[in-house]
This record gives structure tokens, sequence and C-alpha cells, in this order.
């Protein structure tokens, strides 16, 4: 699934995405998110200007407002309501940088980090069962 401002992204690229998406939709439980021109300040600042016209409108009380509400204006989370995008287990960071980059701000408070070397074009199949074996040696306690 790619995950973003895919508005901003030519036609052509949209329809190319739409299409591996309709491809490995099939492929189980597991799911493969692909952010592109995406950005989580932005999704920050765009839940709150929603949340905050609700309030002004009545829709929401001031006193009701929690993480349990606040992640539903988030737009990943809005835009997908299928999908459990509130926290992912794993996120992999690649070209070697040591830094999330203003990705999932909120949603990965608990989620695994990954780094590895290997640029995002050259990322391969490997790459990603590396990621996953780390994972999988990693005991999770969720900031305990």
């Amino acid at each position: 699934r790619f995950l973003g401002r895919l508005d901003i992204i030519p036609e052509n690229l949209r329809a190319e995405i739409r299409k591996i998406e309709e491809l490995s939709s099939q492929y189980g439980e597991k799911i493969l998110n692909v952010a592109l021109c995406y950005g989580g300040r932005q999704e920050i600042i765009d839940a709150v200007r929603v949340l905050m016209r609700d309030v002004k409108e009545g829709k929401v009380g001031v006193d009701e407002i929690s993480e349990d509400l606040f992640i539903k204006y988030l737009p990943l989370a809005s835009d997908l309501p299928t999908l459990d995008l509130s926290e992912p287990d794993l996120v992999i960071r690649t070209s070697g940088e040591l830094r999330i980059s203003n990705f999932l701000l909120w949603h990965i408070a608990y989620s695994e980090l990954y780094f590895c070397d290997v640029f995002w074009p050259e990322f391969r199949r490997i790459d990603l069962l590396r990621a996953i074996r780390a994972y999988q040696k990693r005991q999770r306690r969720f900031g305990a």
C-alpha cells in the first residue's frame, strides 16, 4: 500500500501505483506500506485543523479530546480506516541515515526501527528479509 499525498504525483505513476496495489492485494495478512510525498508534521497539522473545526462547530467537546479520538483525525487513519496504521510494528529506514526524517511522527511511538545502509532504489528482497529477521529477534516492550 502506498501512502501520502499521491494526488501530487503524475497520473501515469498513480496508475502504476494502483496496479501494484491491486496485484498485491491478495498477498495475505501482512501489509507493506510505502510512503511517498508524506510528512508527519503536516499530517498532524491537518488533523489539528479538522479537529479544531469540529470543536468550533460543536461536533466535539474540548473535554472529549483524547489520543483515541485524535488518531481518527490523522489523514492516514481516516483515509484508510480498514488498516491499523496507528502503530506500525516495524519501520525500515534506508540510506544509512539514523533519523526518522519527519516520518509517521505520531504513529511510531512504539514501533521498532531498523536502519540499513542500502538506498531505497537498491532495496531488495534480501534487505527486507534482513530487517524482518532483526525484528524477530527483538523483545517488544511498547515503551516500558
